[in-house]
This record gives C-alpha cells, structure tokens and sequence, in this order.
C-alpha cells in the first residue's frame, strides 16, 4: 500500500513537472514596435492629429499618425513597424 501511494506520489510530480516544461516552451507573441518618421506626403503646419493619421494612413501606409512639436512647430509624423 505504501509502495503505491509512492508510485502515485512520484507519478504526480513527474506529470507537473513535464507540464511545467512544456509552459515553459510556449511561443511568446511578439509584439510588432512602431518606429517614428517625419510624414514625407504632410507639408505645413499640423494642427490636427486626425488629419495626420488619416493622411500616414492612406498615404503612407503607416499604422497612424499624429501631430508633435518639432522646431520651429507641430509637424505630423506617421509610426511604421520597425
């Protein structure tokens, strides 16, 4: 009897043990990182972030756009996967 509880025991922690490994070998999604560009379509002032996203988007084929300061100015500038 006690031989079996063992057996039951050890069984027990050897099947954890390989579920552990196994978790442990599961693919990571990566995640894609967005790299920052000056929009080369956008010329001018940026005074809305809708506009330039829409124009990174349609234009650019960017993930989107937004305004930021940049001297002397806001200019638009579009992310991309890097």
């Amino acid at each position: 009897m006690a031989k079996s509880v063992i057996n039951f025991t050890t069984a027990c922690a050897l099947l954890f043990a390989f579920f552990i490994v196994l978790a442990s070998f599961e693919m990571q999604m990566a995640e894609a990182r967005l790299c920052q560009k000056r929009s080369k379509t956008w010329s001018g002032f940026c005074g809305s972030s809708s506009n330039c996203n829409r124009q990174c988007k349609d234009w650019e084929d960017a993930k989107n756009g937004a305004c930021h300061w940049e001297f002397p100015g806001f200019a638009c500038f579009c992310y991309f996967e890097c």
